[in-house]
């Protein structure tokens, strides 16, 4: 009943049969089996791993070997024996840190492809306002399509997210792409200056080395002066945890309009009263997408660029994390102190004007 190899290897009598009860002749199929994984292997890699399933009778099996004492990796043989031919096969070598995972399932002889993404580092410019960082879908119809959004199935037309991952996945030849931003601007607010620091997940590429000072033209020629990229490089999963954990010291640049005149001297006090610690509650405006907690964040400096009696355009040199437009009106008190302790003040354009690594 048993096949010649696992007859062997449990040091048992051979009794040929069609069937094997211990690896359903998986060994005889191999070939056949490679043949069709190579197949689907119609992609750039230069490594590979192999992984098996282990489910059902498959793992029933195992755990009974392993109970009494029975020394055979069947796990392992099917494993090495589909490496191995894959190796030769493909002429790519196996990896613990592969472009390819193949998950073999021995229950019905299927499996499956994964493409290790790939990362792309850079930092971006949002050149207009009322762009999103991501993807924001209408939250009426959830992407469908509707009157509320002109049938657009999207908040807003536009996002740095899409803007960037187009071009990138049509020279990845991918399935799609994720923009991993160190913070986010509000979407009235413009990115400028150095930009802002991002993690491009390239997802299922079929291609996995370009160019990628095209890859910048390109993103650059379809963003059409909306959205600018630079700085480009290849990094990897790591990089987009310390990205998005990085705190990086922001500088804004702020028109603020008073609720009446505010002599030059007035407002410079004002805005001495603020430098230091910051105390803020998640702002009304996002409370509905945002957990209500407390924050205390840092205003480093706050300056004056230009003064006109009820307007002004002000730089604020700020932690990681300060709502500008809160720490203007003060968000009917919910931050503390606010521009708007002794006359009232918002935020009429704001801009991100550089992005430093905190100090």
């Amino acid at each position: 009943m048993l096949c010649k190899r696992c007859a062997k290897k449990l040091n048992l009598e051979l009794v040929e049969s069609e069937s094997c009860p211990i690896c359903a002749k998986v060994f005889e199929k191999i070939d056949e089996i490679v043949g069709e994984i190579s197949k689907r292997l119609d992609f750039e890699f230069e490594s590979f791993q192999v992984g098996i399933r282990s489910e059902g009778s498959f793992r029933a099996l195992q755990e009974f070997f392993e109970l009494r004492g029975i020394d055979y990796d069947l796990k392992s043989e099917i494993k090495n024996e589909l490496q191995s031919k894959l190796k030769s096969i493909t002429g790519k070598k196996p990896s613990l840190d592969p472009d390819v995972i193949i998950v073999f399932d021995p229950e019905d002889l299927s499996f499956q492809i994964n493409i290790k993404p790939i990362y792309i580092y850079g930092r971006y410019i949002k050149r207009i306002r009322n762009i999103s960082q991501t993807r924001w879908l209408c939250g009426k119809c959830k992407g469908v399509g509707c009157e509320i959004c002109n049938y657009t199935g999207k908040r807003y037309l536009y996002s740095v997210e899409e803007l960037i991952s187009t071009p990138a996945i049509e020279l990845f030849d991918a399935k799609d792409a994720v923009l991993h931003g160190s913070g986010r601007e509000d979407v009235d607010a413009r990115m400028l200056g150095n930009g802002r620091p991002f993690v491009l997940e390239i997802i299922e590429p079929k291609k996995r080395r370009v160019d990628l000072s095209e890859l910048e033209r390109r993103i650059n020629e379809f963003s059409k002066g909306k959205v600018a990229v630079k700085q480009l490089s290849y990094a990897n999963s790591e990089d987009v945890e310390r990205v998005k954990e990085e705190r990086f010291r922001k500088v804004y640049r702020a028109k603020v309009v008073f609720d009446r005149e505010v002599s030059k001297e007035e407002l410079e006090r004002a805005l001495n009263e603020l430098i230091g610690e910051i105390r803020q509650k998640t702002p009304e405006r996002v409370l509905h997408r945002r957990a209500d907690k407390l924050r205390i964040r840092r205003l480093y400096k706050a300056e004056i660029l230009a003064h006109f009696g009820k307007v002004a355009v002000l730089k604020f040199e700020a932690e990681a994390g300060l709502y500008i437009k809160e720490l203007v009106s003060g968000d009917s008190g919910r931050t503390e102190p606010s521009l708007s302790k002794n006359f009232k003040a918002f935020v009429e354009k704001l801009d991100v004007i550089d992005v430093l690594s905190e100090k």
